[in-house]
């Protein structure tokens, strides 16, 4: 059997409240339960947030609400993950009988590594962005007026923290934890959750036929956040980088076509045009890699 690395002996600490309740169907069954129950919530959130829009701007209301095209959609969007928040603490207590902080692993460690990471994940984006190279990164579009933008920043920042902290609380947290509580096999509590997460991107919808090298930068991406988890032995640097990320991503340089409401500037490709995407996934893919040895460097871990 593989057993895990030295390096992941905090990894110990952080799963201790997952074994008190490590039963196997206990996660298959909060998966389902909390899936059932994240989609009721979900639809009630989105017929209640249609409710206040008059009939003929209905259809309208609801495209920029699942492509994230206006300021107000993607705050709806992004400040709906709450919901998977709230719906992952009942599921938490009924069947785990722990509170969801608990999925943090010990708070102080936790905080002091969330703030190394966010300033390693800071310094290498201004670095990325300032220096040579230059004149590779294709022209970008102006979107939101800079004024405006600067206006809506802080409450951007929230609505993104409050996104990839209910992502990493579920994935690197709840289901890495209690796979691990079971198996000690890095193969196991490792890989599922990230081969998960990537299902989650598979999107042939909008990507196209770069579906499958999305999803696969996903489970890269949630491979990387688990293994800064087990070295860290908290979410703290998982939140940081995911967070960093999705900031990039979605304040600064959206893609047209994709959660760009809240961006300051856009691509000037959208998903559609699948031969700039490709181009531009080694990329992405690179500047991953450089963010996890990043922070393992500031964590030196």
């Amino acid at each position: 059997m593989i057993r895990s690395p030295e390096a992941y002996a905090p990894h110990k600490a952080f799963i201790a409240p997952a074994r008190a309740y490590p039963q196997l169907w206990r996660l298959v069954l909060g998966l389902v339960l909390g899936g059932a129950g994240y989609f009721a919530l979900s639809q009630l959130y989105v017929t209640l947030l249609l409710s206040f829009v008059p009939p003929e701007s209905t259809a309208r209301f609801y495209d920029d609400l699942q492509s994230g095209a206006t300021p107000s959609a993607m705050f709806l969007l992004l400040f709906s993950f709450g919901l998977l928040m709230l719906v992952l603490g009942r599921v938490l207590v009924v069947l785990h009988r722990r509170p969801m902080l608990s999925l943090l692993g010990p708070w102080r460690e936790c905080a002091g590594q969330f703030r190394l990471a966010l300033t390693a994940m800071v310094m290498l984006s201004v670095a990325l962005w300032v220096l040579p190279p230059w004149g590779m990164e294709p022209p970008l579009v102006p979107e939101l007026p800079f004024g405006r933008w600067a206006a809506l920043l802080p409450l951007s920042l929230l609505a993104v923290l409050v996104q990839v902290s209910a992502e990493e609380l579920l994935f690197r947290g709840y289901i890495q934890q209690q796979l691990a509580a079971r198996f000690a096999s890095p193969l196991v509590w490792m890989a599922i959750p990230s081969a998960l997460f990537a299902l989650g991107h598979y999107a042939p919808e909008t990507s196209g036929e770069n579906a499958l090298w999305v999803a696969a930068w996903a489970g890269m991406f949630g491979l990387l956040m688990a293994d800064l988890t087990a070295r860290s032995g908290t979410l703290g640097p998982a939140i940081a980088v995911h967070f960093i990320n999705n900031v990039m991503a979605m304040l600064f340089t959206a893609m047209p076509d994709d959660l760009s409401g809240l961006a300051l500037y856009v691509m000037p490709f959208g998903l559609a045009d699948e031969a700039a995407v490709a181009l531009w996934l080694p990329v992405d893919f690179a500047i991953m890699l450089t963010s996890w040895l990043a922070v393992r460097l500031a964590l030196r871990r």
